[in-house]
């Protein structure tokens, strides 16, 4: 799939220089002069529309860096994003991510408007499994509670026991203390966290074209080429790529290994906009980039998070006999850990 490039004809003014030239710094090494004069005039649009709108501007690690680092007002994976929202006193939120990270910060925050810029971001992940395919593996593993990934739609987190993200599978499933748990989409996820405990997992057949796409022997030519390059996965990587890893986990976790750890060249195996994210916040690391692009996530833009602020549209709702089911999945994992059998 491929997004169509948009027109960006805002004028570059003198105020629109004065407005937001403080924030070409956080982006100097990584995005030209000249397009920074094609995204300015959006961001100083944008940033007087949030007060206006009294909206706060959700990013995931995936977001491009004039998103990332220069319109959003919070930034991290998907769930963190929507609980941190639902933490704020804005009356709108504008989700900068794709199609069930909306729906996920909808179900947290169901007083607030949630905003979309572009309906169709969705993911190849939570598009994999349907609300009926977790009824037939029920039927088919009688007992099974289902542990579904956050990464889904609110029609299969209505039909599942608990929720998780890739930080705290393991920590979740474990926490059920059964022999057996359904585990929902991702087959890869799923192959980690059966890694990591003695439970059954059942597995479904879902994959993140993104991660999907890496290989273990793309990971022994980075060795080859980068001596002593330090290498991160995301467990959506397929297995091989994982066993070639120096460390394996969700994107904030990367991070947290990246800030501790210090390592003086890295290559991070997931979507290659967050290694471009992070270039400026850690200049003493050099960031290699194999790169592969969530085309989801590549449509959202400047323009079109400007047209939701003014239209304040598309509005994400979901049907209330989906939400209640959906949000008790989610506050079930947050329950979880507040009780101790806590994520990593």
């Amino acid at each position: 799939m491929t997004v169509a490039p948009e027109r960006m004809d805002l004028p570059y003014t003198p105020e629109v220089a004065a407005a937001t030239d403080h924030l070409y710094a956080s982006i100097a090494k990584t995005v030209t002069r000249a397009e920074w004069e094609l995204y300015a005039p959006y961001v100083a649009r944008i940033q007087t529309l949030k007060r206006e709108r009294n909206a706060v501007v959700l990013a995931h690690h995936y977001q491009t860096q004039e998103i990332y680092r220069c319109v959003a007002d919070i930034v991290g994976d998907s769930l963190a994003l929507a609980q941190a929202a639902a933490a704020t006193d804005a009356d709108t939120i504008v989700m900068c991510g794709v199609h069930f990270m909306a729906e996920t910060a909808k179900l947290l925050s169901p007083n607030k408007t949630v905003l979309l810029p572009d309906l169709e971001a969705g993911c190849s992940l939570a598009d994999s499994i349907t609300a009926a395919d977790i009824r037939a593996l029920r039927a088919r593993h009688p007992g099974a509670p289902v542990v579904t990934y956050v990464n889904t739609s609110a029609a299969v987190k209505a039909e599942s026991d608990v929720c998780c993200t890739s930080a705290n599978a393991v920590a979740v499933v474990e926490s059920l203390g059964v022999p057996k748990v359904i585990f929902l989409p991702d087959e890869y996820l799923a192959a980690y966290v059966a890694s990591k405990t003695k439970v059954e997992i059942v597995t479904w057949k879902g994959h993140c074209e993104v991660h999907e796409k890496f290989t273990a022997d793309e990971i022994r030519e980075l060795r080859t080429m980068h001596a002593g390059i330090a290498v991160l996965a995301h467990p959506e990587c397929p297995p091989d790529v994982c066993a070639e890893a120096d460390f394996v986990g969700s994107t904030t976790a990367m991070l947290d290994y990246i800030k501790g750890a210090k390592p003086a060249r890295v290559a991070m195996i997931t979507e290659c906009s967050m290694a471009g994210n992070l270039v400026d916040a850690f200049p003493e690391i050099e960031f290699m980039q194999p790169c592969n692009l969530c085309p989801h996530m590549r449509r959202i833009t400047l323009p079109k998070i400007l047209r939701a602020l003014e239209t304040m549209s598309p509005q994400i709702e979901i049907d209330p006999a989906v939400a209640a089911p959906a949000r008790r999945a989610v506050e079930r994992m947050t329950q979880i850990r507040r009780d101790g059998a806590a994520a990593a």
